[in-house]
């Protein structure tokens, strides 16, 4: 059974804040090596919340000429302005996009009305290029409905996708047989990592995870065995997961203690978050290389 797994990547700085872009360049050709099956740049553990527009374009520019034509490229293009997230939306796609990835609005709580709005505004920008939606309710306060995103794809072709980032699994199940029995070719991912195996069984597309940052190798291998039926092997893969999810519980928010476990495995030279998330101290550090450790059992 065909399955995908993205890696939505970390953005790296240096200690002093500015874009490292020579490191970012590193993980990107370390995921591509390890054939991950897509690279997502400017989502939420890529930390879009806090770039300037002008350091997301950089960071844009630079990925399509590391990553474009060697694995899927997915940018990020959601935002609080109309004319910001019309203008990066058709910029991902000057530079090279597979496809726009587009948080709903936060802050507010948004009806169907203002999401329909925001949503053909992104649509209307991408000329013709695919977006997907983002539902991220933990981030945004509430979840788009799989009815709202049969609408939407039935108005906007180029609507084509979802990343349904909910910790259980009824909401992304709802939208498979909501959406793809009518578009078979919509695109469901799930945005947490402990919901790969159960959305491909469903009919979903894989999983845009956090983790494979860390160990793209291992998720690589987890696609591998879903793909050759190996049941015993998925079952095993998948309670390693379920183990490594505790990552993610190591501090608020997660993104810091991501980079926090590629920093301590030698991976990148800097943890440096953006203002003000948190650094991981020496005691988080180490549970973090704990739990990692369940990969090598």
């Amino acid at each position: 059974m065909k399955s995908e797994y993205i890696t939505p990547s970390v953005t790296l700085f240096k200690e002093d804040g500015s874009l490292d872009l020579a490191s970012q360049e590193k993980h990107y050709q370390r995921l591509i090596d390890a054939e991950i099956s897509g690279i997502l740049i400017l989502g939420s553990i890529g930390e879009f919340f806090a770039l300037r527009m002008e350091q997301k374009k950089e960071m844009i520019r630079h990925a399509a000429s590391v990553i474009k034509g060697k694995t899927q490229f997915l940018i990020g293009t959601g935002g609080m302005q109309q004319g910001e997230l019309q203008e990066l939306t058709a910029y991902a796609f000057e530079n090279g996009a597979d496809a726009a990835v587009v948080i709903s609005p936060y802050y507010f709580t948004m009806n169907e009305d203002s999401l329909r709005n925001y949503y053909g505004a992104a649509a209307e920008s991408a000329s013709g290029m695919p977006v997907y939606i983002y539902n991220f309710p933990d981030r945004t306060g509430y979840d788009i409905s799989p009815a709202l995103m049969l609408e939407l794809a039935r108005k906007y072709p180029n609507i084509r996708g979802v990343k349904d980032t909910i910790p259980g699994v009824a909401h992304t199940r709802d939208i498979v047989k909501t959406v793809k029995t009518e578009f078979p070719e919509f695109r469901v991912y799930s945005g947490f990592d402990d919901n790969f195996a159960y959305n491909i069984l469903s009919g979903g597309n894989g999983c845009i995870g956090g983790l494979s940052n860390v160990i793209p190798e291992f998720f690589r291998d987890f696609r591998r065995a879903l793909e050759a039926e190996d049941l015993a092997k998925v079952a095993q893969m998948q309670q390693t997961v379920n183990r490594l999810m505790d990552i993610y519980n190591v501090g608020v928010p997660f993104v810091p203690y991501i980079k926090a476990a590629l920093y301590a495995l030698g991976y990148i030279g800097s943890a440096q978050s953006t203002f003000p998330l948190p650094g991981a101290s020496d005691e988080q550090i180490r549970k973090i290389l704990s739990i990692l450790n369940y990969t090598a059992e």
